[in-house]
């Protein structure tokens, strides 16, 4: 196999095959590399693409990115059907596979201790957001002229901010108890900071942005919990992402 090597992922080895028809990043279909007790689920890369001076330009293209990070997004997926993959960051790129192997035995035994953490594990992603609304209650331009419309408008201001201090209180109480309910089905969660809604263009106010590492045998319970809480909470919206191999619990050193 000539080229670089791009590293999806380690897992422990697995029998059942990938899709025939699985291609990744730069169209190449994923290859095992076995070492030891473990395998690197590999591609080939150009190193017109993937040398570090033209992949530090590259990062900085979001639609070669975002291709990318689809690609790479797509093996990890299928891995995760078949078995419980240790997931690496984006564009993690060796010489050949030589290079892998030596890190495959440099950090074997960090490795093989997550992937027992993770094995028979799934992750999901749960968010909560407030529904945005209109303000209401303004006065008009007409009342603004009447004697006595200065109180009536800080009288109105302070109703208005009374309201949607209680309304927020009791979303992010919606949020604690749902946090809680779910984390009875989980071995492991994390609570991420609140989505830029900027960044996210996801409309409404980010509550709760949590993920959960979930038995597969806990994984539908864990599902209807969260349908179930759906119709519970009016002004907000709850959103359930995965299963997903397990991202948030792989640990730095992936």
């Amino acid at each position: 196999m000539s080229g670089l090597r791009y590293v999806y992922a380690v897992c422990r080895p697995f029998g059942t095959p990938l899709p025939a028809q699985l291609t990744g990043v730069a169209g190449v279909p994923p290859k095992r590399l076995v070492h030891h007790g473990l395998v690197a689920v590999v591609g080939q890369v150009p190193e017109a693409d993937f040398a570090e001076e033209p992949l530090r330009a590259h990062l900085e293209d979001l639609d070669w990115l975002g291709a990318t990070a689809r690609a790479h997004q797509n093996v990890i997926d299928a891995l995760t059907v078949v078995t419980s993959p240790l997931p690496l960051r984006l564009a993690t790129v060796f010489r050949d596979d030589s290079g892998v192997r030596t890190m495959m035995e440099q950090r074997e035994e960090i490795f093989l201790r997550t992937l027992d953490r993770l094995d028979g594990r799934v992750e999901w992603g749960v968010k909560v957001y407030s529904e945005p609304t209109e303000e209401t209650g303004k006065p008009d331009s007409e009342e603004a002229g009447k004697t006595g419309s200065g109180r009536d408008y800080l009288r109105q201001r302070r109703n208005q901010r009374r309201e949607h201090e209680e309304k927020w209180e009791q979303a992010e109480q919606f949020a604690r108890r749902l946090h809680e309910s779910l984390s009875g089905y989980a071995e492991d969660t994390r609570i991420h900071a609140p989505q830029n809604a900027a960044l996210s263009r996801a409309p409404g106010r980010n509550i709760l942005n949590a993920a959960y590492l979930v038995p597969r045998m806990e994984s539908e319970a864990f599902v209807e919990l969260v349908d179930r809480t759906k119709d519970d909470a009016p002004g907000l919206r709850v959103e359930l992402t995965g299963p997903w191999a397990a991202y948030s619990f792989s640990g730095e050193d992936a």
